[in-house]
């Protein structure tokens, strides 16, 4: 009898089992036929309807970058649930204004700069070109915001009109820099940092050893930073067709003037002149229709992400010679990295596919980075050399920063072109150690003991510094600097005096790097472009082409997926997130992290951006 009811209990386990293992496959196979059916219904999705006297709503939201920092895989089922991320790349930005404005479709361009988190005036002059470029075609842009940062006003000021909320405000702060100083926190701690640098001009690290900015910190960074805000007034000056001298006194007097206008922020800038009309959202929608054409209850117009679809596809088809991209963006750090950040290994790796393939005639290296890790530059200058002397032309295009370790990447170019506001030089080089014997004595652990050789141990963050050890530590930065002014010299034909003269950690903007000779010529991407498709003999006969780590199949599925899908299930609004809060900190706490991974951190960095 026990047996029997052993059996017959085996018996409905086994069944049981089968009846889950039955419905597990059924429920997996089925979402994955839900998957691919929704996937052949997304690719077949008609392309977007583009129609006669459309208008292109240029409103980007986030940050502005050279290239997206989140895995496109994250970045496609991401955007299905209305979760975009906050990027948007300014290649696609330029591409879409420029085939705009050859596109009999496209009537106007409506450009909205509320939602822009984050750009360098490098970054925006370069919008601010295409846009001129769209206007001298004859086609109309009206800016239309709710109140504008200096950033995003520098945008819209390039328009024909622009319309600003009643209850919004423009206000034309200046340039300011100011660093978090840590040397008491750490004289508390009992953490001794140790600084060894070439140049009184290379501040970088100075907040682990003082409690304010150097004389000489100070003095550079507003040579430079006056230079900046004058391009960026004069810039605005000549679009709004304003008194150069007049725009810098009424900034200058803002108190008196804001007090005047009984704080009415939007009514001071109609009055200056920064706009041209106070208008509501509804007020402004009115005016577009009336400029255009009624579709149901508001103006016939295309998405600009909408529109970029159309234009790639387009460029797909595209198969004559190539003038690759690849770009340098972020911090500088050893081995493979993903994209945001400039790996040692990943980018190399790059810089030889573009110079090993055939197709590829010139290539343009993009750099926005403040620099990082000595030896990792070294290995990307190194395969940017080895590209120029195989008999493929090498051009940099600097954009909003190309300093320090940026620079290092770029001296060995054949031409090196930066706009008047990039941030580039602080040629030069510092090495940190930290030591914290003192910290663990505060809670009684002490360090002792016996090394074969005055090396052994030395690098131990328990025990103080020898002073011998510190002497060689910078004898090596002194010859760093050295390898570093001279390789220059010789990039730039000039004598290691001669740029020692203008380097030592100094910055300058671009106009004033022009000045000294540090770059070749003042102009943006597209300028970088031409020359280096001039310096292949290409003529006007070829295409560009970015240079990126290739997406896997799974990663494409989900692109195009996305791409279409989002088409169809309309776009989610972006929240209003500023992802890229505090810049100077997170440069500092990286710093930090780096430092805590070295032994002894050897850096050519640049604290230089400006937001």
């Amino acid at each position: 009898m026990a047996d029997t009811q052993r059996g017959f209990f085996a018996k409905l386990m086994v069944g049981i089992w089968r009846l889950l293992n039955f419905t597990r496959l059924l429920v997996v196979n089925a979402i994955f036929v839900l998957f691919v059916i929704l996937v052949i219904a997304a690719l077949r999705t008609s392309a977007p309807v583009l129609r006669a006297r459309s208008a292109l709503v240029l409103d980007p939201k986030g940050a502005i970058v050279e290239q997206y920092t989140v895995a496109p895989a994250q970045r496609a089922f991401s955007g299905l649930f209305g979760e975009t991320p906050k990027e948007v790349q300014l290649r696609d930005l330029i591409g879409v204004i420029d085939a705009a404005g050859s596109d009999p479709r496209i009537e106007r361009l409506v450009l909205v700069p509320d939602e822009i988190e984050s750009a360098g005036f490098s970054t925006l002059r370069e919008i601010g070109s295409a846009l001129d470029h769209f206007r001298a075609g004859g086609k109309e842009v009206i800016a239309v915001a709710s109140g504008m940062t200096q950033g995003q006003y520098y945008l819209a000021a390039h328009a024909d009109s622009v319309l600003l909320h009643p209850q919004g405000a423009v206000l034309l702060e200046g340039l300011g820099r100011y660093r978090s100083y840590y040397k008491d926190l750490l004289d508390r701690l009992g953490v001794v940092v140790h600084l060894f640098r070439v140049g009184e001009y290379k501040s970088a690290a100075e907040p682990y050893v003082r409690n304010d900015a150097s004389p000489e910190a100070k003095d550079a960074d507003l040579y430079w930073m006056n230079g900046v805000w004058g391009d960026y007034l004069a810039d605005v000056a000549a679009a709004r067709k304003l008194d150069l001298a007049q725009l810098n006194a009424q900034i200058r007097d803002y108190p008196t003037a804001i007090k005047a206008a009984q704080g009415d922020l939007a009514q001071l800038a109609l009055q200056q002149k920064l706009v041209d009309k106070l208008a509501t959202r509804d007020e402004a929608r009115a005016l577009l229709i009336e400029k255009g054409v009624r579709d149901d209850k508001t103006f016939r117009h295309i998405d600009f992400q909408e529109y970029l679809h159309v234009v790639q596809r387009e460029r797909a088809l595209d198969v004559r010679p190539q003038v690759a991209v690849v770009v340098a963006e972020g911090e500088i750090v050893g081995g493979d990295q993903a994209p945001g950040t400039i790996g040692a290994d990943s980018l190399s790796r790059l810089v030889r596919e573009a110079r090993e393939d055939d197709d590829i005639k010139a290539v343009v290296l993009r750099v926005n980075s403040p620099g990082g890790e000595v030896f990792a530059s070294e290995l990307i200058r190194r395969e940017v050399e080895l590209t120029r002397g195989a008999g493929k032309p090498v051009i940099v295009s600097m954009g909003d920063v190309a300093a320090s370790g940026g620079y290092w990447i770029s001296m060995n170019a054949n031409r090196i072109f930066a706009e008047p506001t990039t941030i580039t030089g602080s040629i030069g080089i510092f090495g940190l150690f930290a030591n914290i014997p003192d910290t663990l004595g505060k809670i009684g652990v002490h360090t002792d003991g016996v090394g074969t050789t005055p090396f052994a141990g030395a690098f131990d963050v328990r025990r103080p510094l020898d002073p011998q050890i510190g002497a060689v530590i910078q004898s090596v930065i002194d010859k760093g600097y050295r390898d570093f002014i001279g390789n220059v010299a010789k990039a730039r034909g000039k004598t290691p005096e001669q740029i020692d003269a203008i380097a030592r950690g100094r910055v300058w903007s671009g106009d004033q790097a022009k000045e000294r000779g540090l770059v070749d010529e003042l102009g943006g991407m597209s300028d970088a472009v031409a020359a280096a498709a001039q310096a292949a003999n290409m003529g006007s006969n070829y295409r560009v082409r970015y240079v990126e780590k290739q997406l896997t199949f799974w990663e494409r599925v989900a692109m195009d997926f996305n791409t279409e899908a989002m088409r169809g299930m309309g776009h989610a609004l972006f929240p209003d997130v500023a992802r890229f809060a505090a810049p100077d900190l997170r440069h500092e706490l990286s710093l930090l992290r780096q430092l805590a991974g070295n032994k002894l951190g050897v850096f050519a960095y640049c604290f230089c951006e400006i937001r």
